[in-house]
């Protein structure tokens, strides 16, 4: 229960911010919902004058479906079967009183009593508002599809039916393809409808019905005297009304699985041990709504979604923490230059790590905040069906802690990319830990399947968060398509390259900077392999694009080195005899390399991971060396 707890403290500690529209980088809109309400995709608009007249109505813009609707336990939870109205909002079986008369067909009973009988009781309550008053006058005419159907947004056939599916005959009849059958799926007696208030009066600006505060306000007042039994609620040990009904949504606007659910009556979810589902866990409904709206909203805000898993973090201060899927780029977005210092002792650049997570240090003053401990969430969340979802992972622990492992997993598993682009679009440089999604790229390919991709994500977790060692299956698999850089583009493969070499140097604590005085066989056959691939390039020239030899060798040359370097360095005497001087210092390095190594050494065991590691520093100090010397500066 601790998560819906904690869940339960972020929404009380962000009360501000219920009901504000917010937007995600894509433009969709979310909010953190009020109390007793939920979100739905509508597609026609209704407004309404507020003397209880119609006004006039349009077909919503598939951009500015999604609206905020009050919801009762019953109608958050119904089914097609069941009868169960939303308070205001809903679909045109439920607010149109001629929705039969214009062919809409019902199984059993009518909606509309239902929906109509809810309304009225909302607005000859205390607690109306005048906006409820006025839609709740118009739609007891019950003339809604009338209206709609002369206003020409929905469409009848010969016989003053509403038309199912648009086909030849509806063409003819009415000529172009309205736009209410390009919002809706179905036919038009699906259609959602959402009502909004008029008002001629240019010196009064009306909020929108699904964006008013008072709107919620009044409905929240109104609901909560129909709550059901007070019982212990096992959250927050307080006795409140309880509730066996939780919300769904929770990923998505379509999302039908549920957290929490004890519908199984003759099956065996609870019974032979409870005889009732309360007998199990009783929560109430206050903690149950804001729990569940303030895990939707979160996801929203900061939530990573891989085939409909969530990996979501958050501290219960509201305030916005950094993930543990994310890289370090992520966290400092500043591109590393080659001429900056990018060689850390592991120590050095923790201090590095720290200074840019020191902002999510400071915690929020406020009231509520104060009172309570600041903690970060991780949660892990998927659906094996439909309507049933689970929390596959949940930790939560202290923030300063938190930080402080995010800190050591960012300065021990890191390296030098040059994969991510900056706002601009341009390719940037960084020294540090690759995301979590990205180590699945580097390890299974771009095609990996999003199964896989996630159960990565999932596994990488106890590394970072209790920092335990990578799965060697996982880096195993890496080093393997390093190695093999003839199977894919360059691109691919020098992304793939880098992240490798993060994952081989979580365990060797190794820097970028070329160590000279490393004498470990693997760390110098990959400087072999580099001093080779380099001089080839060379002697081959920018417009060539060809793989050179090591490079095409590199597969053989990892799990047969000595055997391989005499192939590759046989090749290589055309391109040293081509470069004539300009070859002796990479000659030189060669024959230095070599003499550290004992002939005992040079054999054909197969390489470790460690010779990525060799090749790609020694590659990058000749890279280095070359630009400096280009530019005029003395080489290091």
């Amino acid at each position: 229960m601790s998560w819906l707890l904690n869940l339960y403290e972020t929404y009380e500690s962000n009360l501000d911010r219920v009901g504000k529209i917010e937007k995600k980088r894509n433009e969709q809109e979310y909010t953190l919902l009020p109390v007793s309400h939920t979100t739905q995709n509508a597609h026609i608009e209704v407004e309404i004058t507020e003397d209880g007249e119609f006004h006039s109505a349009t077909v919503i813009d598939k951009s500015d479906v999604s609206t905020l609707i009050p919801c009762t336990e019953d109608s958050a939870s119904r089914s097609g079967s069941k009868i169960a109205p939303y308070p205001l909002h809903d679909k045109l079986s439920y607010v149109a009183g001629d929705f039969v008369a214009f062919g809409g067909e019902i199984k059993k009973e009518e909606p509309f009593s239902y929906y109509i009988k809810q309304l009225k009781d909302w607005a000859n309550s205390p607690y109306a508002v005048s906006k409820v008053k006025s839609i709740y006058h118009y739609l007891s005419q019950g003339r809604l599809i009338e209206d709609l159907v002369k206003h020409r947004i929905l469409y009848v056939d010969t016989e003053g039916r509403l038309i199912g599916k648009w086909d030849k005959h509806a063409e003819v009849l009415h000529g172009a393809k309205p736009p209410i059958f390009s919002i809706i799926a179905g036919d038009q007696t699906s259609a959602f409808v959402r009502f909004n208030v008029y008002s001629p009066d240019k010196d009064r600006i009306l909020d929108k019905v699904w964006k008013d505060q008072e709107m919620y306000d009044s409905f929240i007042r109104f609901y909560s005297g129909q709550l059901g039994d007070e019982d212990l609620c096992y959250v927050t040990g307080k006795t409140l009304p309880a509730t066996d009904k939780h919300a769904n949504k929770i990923r998505n606007p379509a999302d039908k699985a549920k957290l929490i659910s004890a519908n199984d009556s003759s099956g065996f979810t609870f019974r032979g041990r409870f005889s009732q589902s309360q007998e199990a866990a009783s929560i109430s409904y206050e903690v149950s709504q804001k729990a569940h709206n303030a895990l939707k909203w979160l996801i929203n805000h900061q939530g990573k979604i891989i085939d409909q898993r969530v990996f979501l973090v958050w501290s219960n201060d509201g305030n916005e923490i950094p993930g543990v899927t994310e890289d370090y780029f992520s966290i400092d977005p500043t591109p590393v230059t080659v001429t900056e210092r990018i060689s850390f002792t592991n120590q050095e650049f923790a201090k590095e790590v720290s200074k840019a997570l020191e902002g999510y240090r400071n915690e929020l003053s406020t009231p509520y905040i104060e009172k309570m401990k600041v903690n970060v969430n991780i949660l892990v969340l998927d659906s094996a069906t439909t309507g049933r979802m689970a929390v596959l992972y949940y930790r939560n622990m202290d923030k300063e802690h938190y930080l402080d492992k995010l800190v050591q997993w960012h300065s021990t598993c890191v390296w030098l990319h040059r994969y991510r682009k900056d706002d601009h679009g341009d390719f940037v440089q960084f020294y540090g830990t690759p995301a979590t999604k990205d180590i699945a790229f580097a390890a299974y390919g771009p095609r990996a399947s999003d199964k896989i991709v996630k159960g990565l994500m999932e596994r990488m977790l106890s590394c970072i968060i209790d920092g335990r060692k990578i799965p060697q299956d996982i880096k195993d698999s890496a080093i393997l398509r390093a190695s093999n850089p003839v199977s894919m583009e360059k691109w691919e493969w020098e992304k793939t390259l880098s992240i490798t070499c993060a994952l081989i140097n979580k365990q060797e604590g190794l820097d970028v900077a070329l160590d000279e005085r490393n004498s470990d066989r693997d760390y110098l056959f990959g400087r072999l392999l580099a001093v080779a691939d380099v001089l080839e390039r060379r002697a081959l020239g920018a417009d060539e694009l060809r793989a050179s030899n090591a490079i095409r060798y590199m597969n053989a040359f990892s799990r047969h080195p000595a055997r391989t370097w005499n192939t590759i360095q046989s090749s290589l005497q055309p391109y040293q005899a081509r470069l004539g001087k300009k070859a002796s210092d990479l000659n030189k390095i060669i024959d230095e390399v070599g003499s550290r190594m004992s002939v005992d050494a040079f054999n054909n065991k197969p390489l470790s991971g460690v010779y990525l590691l060799g090749f790609y520093s020694q590659r990058h100090e000749l890279y280095q060396k070359k630009e400096t010397n280009n530019t005029g500066e003395t080489s290091k």
